[in-house]
């Protein structure tokens, strides 16, 4: 069972009067900047000729999946074990 809990901080008189107020604004406008950036940089990839070629592969690979069951296992089994020996080889 979770409970909220209230907790309130006492300062001294003197550290309340040089500190200047917190900017309790400056966060969430910086979010919302950033959430602006992303979507104009996703809304332009979209667009982008990559995002077509991304899309054409991704619908190929599903075809040759469909077509070639054991193969395409085979070669991710594969695939999967190169990738392993090249991470131990790092370590």
């Amino acid at each position: 069972m979770e409970q909220e809990v209230k907790v309130t901080i006492h300062r001294s008189e003197a550290e309340n009067r040089t500190e200047e107020p917190p900017q309790q604004d400056s966060i969430p406008h910086q979010l919302e900047e950033l959430g602006e950036i992303l979507s104009d940089s996703l809304s332009s990839f979209r667009e982008s000729d990559a995002y077509d070629w991304i899309l054409e592969s991704t619908e190929k690979t599903r075809q040759y999946i469909k077509k070639n069951p054991a193969r395409s296992m085979l070669l991710s089994l594969g695939a999967g074990i190169l990738f392993g020996l090249f991470i131990k080889k790092g370590r």
